[in-house]
């Protein structure tokens, strides 16, 4: 006898002439509605590309190099993956340039403590912002100060935007 099959109902999300649209899709028996990747949940009922983009660091282009790189199929709902599928998406993004990923594709090069060009996901992503956030602090640069102090840091205009607490108005005597 054939596997059981499940039937879900996914949301592709609101276009121009219908705000709603429903896609029925009939998944194998191996389905999973969530997975756990590297420390992240995954969407089961979404594309593969598009699931791995819940990942912290990793976005649409990453996930389809990472796809096509592992030899995964793009068009696969993540549920659908397989345990060997699923551990060499995990391989190629913790070992990208090894994969032949071009440096240039990568989101930490150089890094200003060893060198090196990774690319940085999950809990090493917040890791890494704070350590360069304290280090800019630490030697006193003009950003790491703006920082400090809650201030707008990208040269942004301040004197009537962005206010709070009693910077608002102007007070007459």
């Amino acid at each position: 006898p054939a596997p059981p099959r499940v039937l879900l109902d996914c949301v592709v999300g609101p276009c121009h002439h219908n705000p709603v649209t429903m896609a029925a899709y009939i998944a194998p028996a191996h389905f999973t509605l969530m997975l756990r990747v590297l420390a992240t949940n995954l969407d089961g009922r979404v594309k593969v590309r598009y699931a791995l983009t819940s990942i912290t660091g990793v976005g649409r282009r990453m996930a389809g190099m990472m796809c096509k790189k592992a030899g995964v199929d793009m068009n696969k709902r993540a549920g659908e993956l397989t345990e060997d599928e699923q551990s060499r998406l995990v391989a190629v993004l913790e070992n990208p340039l090894q994969c032949e990923v071009p440096e240039w594709f990568l989101n930490r090069r150089k890094d200003w403590k060893d060198g090196k060009t990774t690319q940085v996901y999950a809990n090493t992503l917040s890791t890494k912002l704070r350590d360069d956030l304290e280090n800019l602090k630490k030697m006193r640069a003009h950003r790491g100060l703006r920082h400090y102090w809650g201030l707008r840091v990208k040269g942004q205009h301040t004197k009537t935007t962005g206010r709070r607490g009693t910077t608002v108005g102007f007070d007459r005597k």
